[in-house]
């Protein structure tokens, strides 16, 4: 496998990708998340391949197909008035091919942004995890990932 930047060409496996973990979520929430929609059109999503703030990285085969990517964004916290000014990576999503799980493609592509991270002069790297889907939990904590905040909530 061989992991970069995402390009125009990834387009169908990266939408591919982003309905597989749209249906996890309107599974584990139906409340929440539609279902049989898209999280960014393609033009959405040929600006944030294009925004070196925005990076995403994809896991790709040897015929270039999408196995598992990564969308990830910087965070500044330069000038802020209560947090350090530390530069944080956000893994905003990452998915691995629902067909390929397992084979630590995840993995890889999670150890690949790290490297990217620090030689980014980054403090940290963040995520969330939906408590709707325990599969992902499970795979970011054997990552060594620890929860650092908790989101709540009470339906009315």
């Amino acid at each position: 496998m061989n992991i970069r930047r995402a390009e125009q060409k990834d387009l169908e496996g990266i939408n591919k990708l982003l309905n597989q973990v749209l249906m996890v979520h309107h599974n584990g929430r139906p409340d929440l998340f539609k279902a049989n929609v898209k999280k960014y059109n393609d033009a959405q999503l040929l600006d944030i391949i294009a925004d070196d703030e925005r990076p995403i990285f994809v896991g790709v085969d040897e015929n270039e197909q999408v196995m598992g990517y990564a969308f990830c964004v910087f965070e500044h916290h330069k000038d802020d008035n209560i947090l350090t000014p530390i530069k944080t990576l956000y893994i905003d999503d990452l998915c691995v091919d629902e067909t390929l799980r397992g084979q630590h493609v995840g993995s890889k592509i999670y150890e690949h942004v790290l490297a990217f991270a620090k030689e980014s002069g980054c403090y940290n790297v963040t995520l969330n995890v939906w408590e709707c889907n325990p599969s992902a939990r499970k795979f970011y904590e054997a990552m060594g990932l620890v929860p650092y905040k908790t989101g709540m909530e009470k339906i009315l």
